[in-house]
This record gives C-alpha cells, sequence and structure tokens, in this order.
C-alpha cells in the first residue's frame, strides 16, 4: 500500500474563518492539510502557504493543543507578546499549551513564504485565546471574550 501523501490531492484550507474584521490580515494564505489526507487522527500537520503581507492566524494561544512550526522556505516574523523574532528557512519554534504569550506569523517578505505546521489534532477541549483582539474559539465556534457569538 502506497503511504506516499500527494501534497497537490490533499485537502486545502484557504483564507480564513475567522469573522471580519479578524479575516482581513489572514485572507492570503493556503493549508495543505497534509495530516488530514494521511488519515491522521492524533496530530495535524499543515503545509502553509504564505503569501506576502499575509498573516498565519491572528495572535492566539491554545489551552490544550501544542504547536510546532519549521519555515521551509522564505522569511516569516514570529510575534509574541512584545517580541518579535524573523524565522529564515531552517528555523522553528514550539508553543505549549496554557501559555498565555499568544504567537502568530506574518510574512512581511516580498516573497511566498512556506512554513510546516504540526500539532495537536482539534479537540472539542480545547479553546483559543487572542490577546489583541475581541475573539475567542472552541469547537463550538468564535465568540466574544464576553461569551456572545459571532
Amino acid at each position: 500500500m502506497k503511504k506516499k501523501i500527494d501534497i497537490e490531492r490533499a485537502p486545502i484550507s484557504a483564507g480564513s474563518r475567522y469573522p471580519e474584521p479578524f479575516a482581513r490580515p489572514c485572507q492570503n494564505k493556503i493549508r495543505h492539510r497534509l495530516g488530514v489526507a494521511a488519515g491522521l487522527k492524533e496530530i495535524g500537520i499543515n503545509l502553509l502557504e504564505l503569501a506576502p503581507g499575509a498573516w498565519s492566524s491572528q495572535r492566539h494561544w491554545h489551552t490544550r493543543a501544542e504547536e510546532f512550526v519549521y519555515v521551509l522556505e522564505g522569511e516569516v516574523v514570529l510575534v509574541t507578546e512584545g517580541c518579535e523574532e524573523i524565522l529564515h528557512a531552517g528555523d522553528c519554534a514550539a508553543f505549549l499549551p496554557g501559555d498565555p504569550d499568544g504567537h502568530h506569523l506574518q510574512n512581511r517578505s516580498g516573497s511566498a513564504a512556506r512554513v510546516l505546521e504540526i500539532g495537536s489534532a482539534e479537540s472539542a477541549n480545547d479553546e483559543a485565546t487572542y490577546p489583541d483582539v475581541d475573539l475567542r474559539a472552541s469547537a463550538s465556534g468564535y465568540f466574544h471574550k464576553d461569551g456572545k457569538p459571532y
């Protein structure tokens, strides 16, 4: 049985599912859902393509999910609370659950970037907090910080 994953046939998640106006900076991205294509249940693996100017997400942190990113091509800026680090091809970073120092990647360069994202599979028990905007996420959807749904 063949195990090689055809990246071009993997399911794609393009743009953003965030409610407006939070979706705008996250629109010019594509995630090739490699873990889904492989049938993996315990971990999520994505090949993220970020166009110049695009963000991977709003800055966030998870209550239960672990995340790891490895830059394959190009350059991205890892933005955390009060810190910005440039990641080049070959650089990586990891994010532990429960650490309120939210993170995201921004492509501020003039060229596309490709990043391998690895993390815990989506969980009904995980929640994401977005410290810079009025947004929380859970398996039930997106909510204002006061709990009202979008």
